[in-house]
């Protein structure tokens, strides 16, 4: 207790030059003195930083941790609680009673069902690449629709208006758009999931929303629920995939090693999403004073949990910076860990191991259009990390 703890001054911090898949260096640094760190949140308050796989886990673990937006301390402001059916940033029992209508639609088995479709899918967006090739933005032509249309129709978006839930969902989550721009593609998307959810409602169809029909929410968190499903949906898959093909593309071994033996497409899932964590982190709050790593966190303080170091933990993970397909561990941290461990996680594999394993089939010279250095990323002020574009080509 009484050895110095480490201090961490300013977060976001860039990426460490040619690195773009490692975490930002003050993280890694602050990781290296330690699993915990003290931190000033922009608004003054102090806070700490969590960098290491077990304390992550544990905290994640951890009732005395809160996840409601409303408790988040960063400074001398108030933060309002999330909107009705926004179960991401709620604690249980309120989190339970959404969550809870939707585990039995996003199971193992109905996520297997659905990759004959997903199969479809990618096979529709190659064939569209390669008649319009042999370049293509690997963002727009592979990474965004997959996905977009995967979830569109799980939750009976109508296929023609899944262009602009790209665009509005990207708005929120880019890390780069005004709050001017950003407060309009809010309200536009609420607006048109209104409409949704009354459509639904008068005349339920065979997908998800419909399906909620049946259960106690009111169409005011059906639209909560629907936003988060949508955005969840959309923007982490499409960055997995466009930044995972970017790290494969990166690492030519690992490529072949993939090319030549398919049945390891399931590892080399498991393995980008270690890497790569492209939610790199969540806030909790101590709703008591806690002990964690040998310090104590004050009740009300807010604690960052860095999961992009987390999975990189030397003390977990071997040769943690090595993209290794072959790895043997169990166990990152990339959907989180305890109640509110993703839930769609199990379709995010099918999707990746679906799309991944079509790609690298079908475009066997695949390479970058670019130096690696001139492909654009997302700055770490995005909530999810990944590539704005990521032009390739390959021979015909």
């Amino acid at each position: 207790m009484g050895e110095s703890v480490h201090t961490v001054t300013t977060l976001p911090t860039a990426r460490p030059p040619g690195c773009p898949f490692d975490p930002p260096a003050e993280l890694t640094d602050a990781r290296r003195h330690g699993p915990i760190s003290r931190y000033t949140h922009p608004g003054g308050a102090a806070g700490w930083l969590i960098t290491g796989y077990e304390l992550v886990r544990s905290v994640l673990a951890d009732p005395r941790f809160s996840s409601r937006k409303e408790l988040i301390n960063v400074g001398d402001f108030e933060i309002p609680p999330a909107p009705p059916g926004e179960f991401l940033l709620m604690d249980d029992p309120q989190h339970g009673r959404y969550r809870k209508p939707l585990v039995g639609k996003f199971t193992v088995r109905r996520m297997r069902l659905l990759a004959e479709r997903i199969e479809q899918i990618t096979a529709e967006c190659l064939d569209a690449m390669e008649a319009a090739g042999p370049s293509a933005d690997l963002v727009t032509a592979f990474a965004k629709p997959i996905p977009a249309i995967v979830i569109c129709e799980l939750l009976g978006v109508p296929y023609e208006d899944r262009g602009s839930f790209q665009e509005q969902i990207d708005s929120f989550v880019n890390g780069e758009t005004s709050d001017e721009e950003l407060i309009a593609a809010y309200t536009a998307t609420q607006r048109y999931l209104a409409e949704l959810v009354a459509a639904k409602r008068a005349n339920p169809t065979d997908d998800v929303l419909s399906d909620l029909m049946d259960s106690d929410l009111t169409d005011e968190e059906l639209r909560g629920v629907s936003l988060i499903l949508l955005a969840a949906g959309l923007d982490t898959t499409a960055n997995m995939l466009a930044l995972g093909t970017f790290a494969l593309l990166q690492n030519p071994a690992q490529l072949a090693d993939l090319r030549a033996d398919p049945t390891l497409t399931g590892r080399a899932v498991e393995e980008l999403l270690r890497y790569l964590s492209v939610a790199k982190s969540f806030m909790r709050t101590a709703l008591e004073d806690v002990e964690v790593g040998g310090q104590t966190i004050k009740a009300g303080t807010t604690v960052i949990l860095s999961y992009n170091t987390a999975n990189r933990d030397p003390e977990r993970f071997a040769d943690p910076h090595v993209l290794d397909f072959r790895r043997q561990y169990g166990g990152h941290l990339a959907f989180g860990h305890g109640v509110h461990q993703c839930l769609g996680q199990q379709l995010a594999r099918v999707e990746l191991s679906v799309a991944i394993t079509a790609l690298v089939k079908r475009f066997p010279t695949l390479r970058l259009a670019v130096p690696a250095e001139e492909v654009g990323l997302r700055p770490e002020t995005a909530d999810i990390y990944g590539v704005k574009s990521l032009p390739v080509t390959w021979d015909v």
